[in-house]
């Protein structure tokens, strides 16, 4: 039996989720050695050499001027800025607390194809999408500590969100003319010089004496999977299933997640914070369904 297209867009789309559902708790583990910097500069610049590689053994030709604009947003989003914050809000706050977050991801990325892509959800879209962010908000008077680091690690973690909705939507729209890898490709071959040079400021001597065995397999997990063969998957699933349908396989990551920060990490989930991802994830479906 052959699989038809829409089918394999929806399986390329759900590997992509469960890779991109082990991000934050590798992210987790690596910033207990290194410095998050250092490690959003590694990642890319791991990432962008073997992006290089393939771009260069396939002949693929640089992207046309009206493309290049897509593919600096792209770059800003899921390269630089959703690694790099994340990495910076895990220094204040475990793995399973900043998951919760990660509920929001697909209405940020939903509002910037309203503003990029110039769709037009309904009414009730909006409202389901106030709901699902005041869950959020709830959710940090609940559960979030008063003291000024945590507020850090909560107020990184929401322009992780926020450029990473950026970056979706504008690869997801970029990947239906150029094809899902090359999108992601280009953005790390694009962002390289940047971010080689924040690793190297950031390089230090005991980088290499202090990285331990599961910091080393936790970088290796968000340079080739987090940064480079999620994006294969996902690009590819929203490029041939469509963004508002292929998207909606978001709403599995933060359950996906908490199991791997409870199985990683053993950190605890409470039952409040079990609440509040699910009761986003069905603010979010709901905002789909409008959208």
């Amino acid at each position: 039996m052959i699989m038809n297209s829409k089918s394999l867009a929806w399986i390329s789309g759900f590997i992509g989720v469960v890779i991109f559902s082990g991000s934050l708790p590798a992210t987790r583990i690596a910033v207990m050695d290194l410095d998050p910097w250092f490690l959003t500069g590694a990642r890319a610049v791991i990432a962008g050499i073997i992006a290089i590689i393939l771009l260069k053994l396939f002949n693929i030709q640089i992207p046309k001027r009206e493309d290049r604009l897509s593919l600096v947003y792209v770059s800003i989003g899921v390269v630089i800025g959703f690694p790099l914050f994340t990495a910076l809000a895990l220094q204040y706050m475990n793995a399973a607390s900043s998951i919760v977050f990660i509920g929001l991801l697909p209405l940020s990325t939903a509002i910037f194809a309203v503003i990029c892509g110039g769709e037009h959800p309904q009414k009730n879209f909006w409202i389901f999408v106030l709901i699902g962010a005041g869950l959020v908000i709830l959710y940090i008077f609940l559960e979030a500590s008063p003291n000024t680091n945590h507020i850090l690690g909560i107020f990184y973690m929401l322009i992780s969100v926020l450029v990473c909705g950026l970056g979706y939507a504008e690869g997801g729209k970029l990947a239906r003319k150029m094809g899902g890898w090359q999108v992601i490709c280009w953005a790390l071959v694009l962002s390289l010089p940047i971010m080689l040079g924040i690793m190297v400021w950031n390089y230090s001597n005991d980088v290499i004496t202090k990285l331990s065995l599961s910091g080393l397999i936790a970088l290796v997990y968000v340079s080739l999977f987090s940064m480079l063969i999620g994006f294969f998957f996902w690009y590819y699933g929203l490029s041939k299933g469509g963004i508002a349908t292929v998207g909606q396989l978001q709403l599995l990551q933060p359950l996906f997640g908490l199991s791997l920060a409870a199985i990683l990490l053993h950190e605890p989930i409470s039952s409040t914070m079990l609440m509040i991802t699910v009761g986003v994830m069905i603010c979010v479906a709901y905002a789909k369904k409008f959208a």
